[in-house]
């Protein structure tokens, strides 16, 4: 039997139970909603009420901009957080500034690490070599975890196609140690369909895509990738890493 008699263990006990109710109410909304396509559930999300307070992050990367035009679609004053690590490519930020403005996105928040904070962890900036892991968490996943305080769901444009760690994802999963939601309307696009959305819509690219970067992340950990590699390739090169933390759950939720 838990013991309840300690503060912080009775707060543990209620997180837990939050989580648990998290859990429930995210293998009803898959239920719910599975066979729905990606429009329908983006119209629920934003304009039903099922969250109280709900934001998209978006890296504004190779692929960004169709879930952020189905969004500008419905809801162009949506928080929109994009984390800017200082170590992104510049063609990257000036993309995020270009696109923001195609779309006319009124609420797009730019999250960064606290200066003091880099300064103690990663004084030289090498931490990416030594420790990549912890660099993104420095950079990207404690920066985020601080921004969506306060948010029950985020969006994000995670697909199935992309890497083999999201082959089982939902709409909707539970984001990590929290009662908050993942939602994921794209999992089924693939790269023909993405392209297609673009063309049709006249979106603009990211201009690093036409030059070999089909996956975007910070400049110093991101390389070219060759005809037949995997897209994902040029991410982490030789590192054995694959995700940079802000999704460290890939689809077990129901």
């Amino acid at each position: 039997m838990l013991d309840l008699s300690h503060p912080s263990r009775e707060t543990d006990a209620i997180a837990l139970d939050e989580r648990m109710a998290a859990q429930d109410r995210v293998a009803g909304l898959n239920a719910r909603y599975r066979h729905f396509g990606t429009s329908y559930l983006l119209e629920a999300v934003l304009t039903r009420g099922l969250f109280d307070r709900i934001a998209m992050v978006s890296s504004f990367g190779a692929d960004s901009a169709v879930l952020l035009h189905l969004i500008a679609q419905i809801d162009r004053d949506l928080p929109v957080l994009f984390i800017d690590t200082a170590l992104l490519f510049e063609e990257t930020l000036t993309y995020q500034r270009d696109l923001a403005d195609h779309l006319g996105l009124t609420n797009v928040q730019v999250i960064r690490a606290a200066k003091r904070t880099v300064e103690a962890v990663d004084p030289y900036g090498a931490l990416r070599f030594s420790n990549p892991d912890a660099c993104c968490d420095l950079r990207k996943t404690q920066p985020l975890n601080d921004a969506l305080q306060g948010y029950d769901a985020w969006i994000t444009g995670r697909k199935r196609h992309q890497a083999q760690t999201r082959q089982g994802l939902h709409y909707f999963d539970l984001d990590a140690g929290t009662a908050r939601i993942k939602i994921n309307p794209l999992i089924d696009w693939k790269p023909a369909r993405i392209a297609a959305h673009l063309d049709i819509h006249k979106l603009p690219r990211h201009p690093l895509v036409a030059k070999g970067y089909p996956s975007i992340g910070c400049a110093p950990c991101t390389t070219r990738v060759a005809k037949g590699e995997d897209p994902r390739a040029g991410r982490w090169r030789g590192l054995g890493k694959t995700e940079c933390g802000l999704h460290s759950n890939t689809g077990d939720a129901q």
